[in-house]
């Protein structure tokens, strides 16, 4: 299998379908994906644990749990009951997107394979260095605090959105790449 996945890298029609096939089956079997809440719920899970009073077992909660948050709070104790048991379908799902990558980054090696990809993208696409790790982390940054502000992530909005035909999903598509595509432009040029 690993020989497989290493032999040559995956077309970007093949990812797209891959991609879309997850998204489907998790929105048929479970919900649909959305993962930015999940680092709320984990900074509640950590608060809750050093503080041991955050979020309170609740009876007359419609989820069972309240907290003194009004994130965490709302939605009848929702988001509180998720930081209380934090072992759920989306947190675990978020720790084995993160797996995922560690697990495929190590199957792939650190360095590119001569001939692969050299052609088609720029050099700074191709080796890890501080400064794309760090733009990177900024980029990400950037994106969950708007993703908070926004109400949902790009899988929520985008992703899962399109996947249930809502105008916000596409309206968020198209803003995303909109952004994103001269950002990539201006900060991984051919010439540099």
């Amino acid at each position: 299998m690993k020989q497989f996945l290493l032999e040559r890298q995956w077309s970007w029609r093949a990812s797209g379908i891959a991609l879309a096939l997850i998204f489907l089956l998790a929105t048929m079997l479970v919900k649909p994906i959305g993962v930015s809440t999940q680092f709320v719920i984990l900074d509640g899970a950590v608060w809750n644990a050093l503080s041991g009073d955050l979020v309170v077992a609740d009876a007359e909660a419609k989820h069972g749990y309240s907290s003194r948050n009004a994130y965490l709070n709302k939605s009848g104790g929702k988001y509180a009951k998720s930081a209380a048991e934090p072992l759920n379908y989306s947190f675990v799902f978020v720790l084995c997107m993160a797996l995922g990558g560690l697990i495929a980054a190590r199957m792939q090696g650190e360095e590119p394979r001569a001939g692969e990809g050299e052609q088609e993208q720029p050099a700074a696409f191709l080796r890890p260095s501080g400064r794309r790790y760090l733009l990177a982390f900024v980029g990400g940054f950037l994106v969950l605090v708007g993703a908070r502000l926004a109400g949902g992530c790009t899988s929520g909005h985008m992703m899962s959105g399109m996947m249930q035909t809502s105008v916000s999903g596409y309206l968020f598509a198209l803003g995303a790449f909109a952004a994103a595509i001269p950002t990539a432009i201006l900060f991984y040029r051919r010439d540099r």
